[in-house]
């Protein structure tokens, strides 16, 4: 990973146009092409990014200090920097992953033995389908033999959908597996994270960990 804190502007040209003025900021460069910006605020959310897979050039001679990062569909974040404070690179490695607590690795172990729950004619590839960015939870196929990427998650926020938005789309370039479409399973699912899953085509399948265990309700029934 490459830190740069530089006073710079920031330009995007793409399907809308953006400006950032002039200002101190951090800059991310990840191994896998991600380029994202963030001043010292906002938690995790980037001012502006470009996802993989996309290339950066740093301009030479008249252009020095000019960053272009172009995307496959042609899109660009422009970066000009007026002041380089600090630039260092790190290796980090393969990450890990986050890891479940019990319930969230009880309820993937669970939805994989049951793994009809997300339809019928569901099949099962693995679990914990490792990427370079850490394990899928779940990799299946549907009934038309569509591969799908679960993500399970206790609570159901979003962040777990930007989670699963960034594995979606390492394994959408391997031609072995794509296209593969998402599904984010949770106990419990908040509205703002349904929205961006719903915006970005992922599915969501809210999950009963009892009926996941068998275990029967234990309300009064007629029949």
């Amino acid at each position: 990973m490459r830190l740069v804190i530089a006073r710079c502007s920031v330009d995007y040209a793409g399907r809308l146009t953006a400006h950032l003025p002039t200002a101190p900021r951090l800059i991310l460069v990840k191994a896998d092409g991600s380029v994202s910006i963030h001043a010292d605020d906002r938690a995790y959310k980037p001012l502006n990014w470009m996802s993989p897979p996309c290339t950066l050039k740093e301009g030479t001679g008249e252009e020095a200090g000019v960053w272009t990062v172009v995307n496959k569909a042609g899109e660009k974040l422009i970066i000009t920097m007026e002041e380089v404070l600090h630039d260092s690179t790190h290796e980090l490695g393969v990450d890990p992953g986050l890891i479940k607590d019990g319930v969230e690795a009880h309820l993937q172990e669970l939805l994989a033995d049951r793994i009809e729950t997300l339809g019928e004619g569901y099949t099962l590839i693995r679990r914990e389908y490792m990427t370079a960015i850490g394990p899928v939870d779940i990799l299946c196929r549907d009934t038309e033999g569509q591969t799908v990427a679960v993500e399970i998650k206790r609570r159901g926020e979003i962040d777990g959908v930007e989670q699963l938005t960034r594995y979606l789309e390492l394994l959408n370039r391997d031609p072995h597996l794509a296209p593969v479409r998402g599904i984010f399973a949770a106990q419990e699912i908040k509205p703002q994270a349904r929205v961006l899953a719903t915006d970005r085509g992922i599915g969501c399948q809210v999950l009963d960990y009892d009926a996941l265990r068998g275990i029967e309700d234990d309300k009064l029934r007629l029949f």
